[in-house]
């Protein structure tokens, strides 16, 4: 079994916290630039509400929500690990299949463990999640890289359930076959930690994956069509979700494309 780790990090005060941000002032999009002037840059946060490292991370990962760097349209997911509910504390947004996704991208990066916080920048680069100046660089340096068109459409609420359809170009280049995903997640959640690392804390997280869901594939020259239904997670708001879409080449966990809708919109 796979041993399993926290990265640990010295961010901690408000001061510090604020410190880091600011590493983003200096690109903020404006108002005029518009989705489709954007690059769409996937950010993934593996996380846990039992890990006192965490809450910086997912604080950066707010921020990163915003849209603070020109050029890029910042598609973020915050994943939820189970193996730290052992320790105190049971995350009620976490699910084994985020540590199983994790777990992929440990072997696909060469890490001896996996550990938390750690944020996923397109599938291709991976640093300590609460590390602004290494995300800045790297959602910096995929906005700058060419993407496939994913395409979200019809998307309507139907009872307690959202159909939608998902749309993908043909793949590009030396790309022989790539992955259909689909998240359900919610935009904001909170929770008051009442035992573990972090009892005592009031946590909150943005673009929480309620549900992760491979859809298909895309292979060759073909175009990727599908209708698609995604159950709505009990309890939820269907006004307080988004549905993200992307390509994932198989075997490397490159993204080479996303697209983001809010339910409702």
């Amino acid at each position: 079994m796979r041993k399993i780790g926290k990265m640990v990090t010295s961010v901690g005060s408000a001061g510090s916290l604020t410190l880091m941000l600011l590493a983003f002032a200096g690109g903020r999009s404006t108002a005029s630039e518009s989705s489709s002037d954007r690059t769409p840059v996937l950010v993934e946060l593996f996380t846990s509400e039992g890990c006192s490292d965490c809450p910086p991370a997912d604080a950066l990962l707010q921020k990163l929500d915003q849209q603070p760097l020109a050029g890029a349209d910042i598609i973020v997911l915050s994943e939820h690990v189970d193996y730290w509910n052992h320790l105190g504390w049971s995350d009620p947004y976490s699910a084994h299949l985020y540590s199983e996704r994790q777990n992929a991208y440990s072997r696909h990066f060469g890490l001896a463990t996996v550990y938390t916080p750690q944020m996923i920048v397109d599938g291709s680069a991976e640093f300590v999640g609460s590390n602004a100046p290494k995300a800045q660089t790297a959602v910096a340096a995929a906005a700058r890289s060419a993407k496939q068109p994913v395409r979200l459409s019809a998307v309507a609420l139907e009872g307690n359930q959202v159909r939608l359809n998902v749309e993908a170009s043909a793949l590009t280049g030396a790309v022989r076959g790539a992955d259909v995903y689909v998240a359900l997640a919610q935009n904001r959640a909170y929770s008051r930690v009442t035992a573990g690392e972090n009892a005592g804390r009031n946590l909150t997280h943005v673009a929480v994956v309620r549900s992760l869901v491979r859809v298909g594939t895309v292979a060759g020259t073909q175009t990727f069509t599908k209708a698609v239904t995604v159950k709505l997670p009990e309890p939820s708001d269907s006004k307080d979700l988004r549905i993200v879409a992307f390509v994932q080449e198989a075997g490397t966990g490159r993204v080479l494309g996303a697209v983001e809708r809010r339910v409702g919109e």
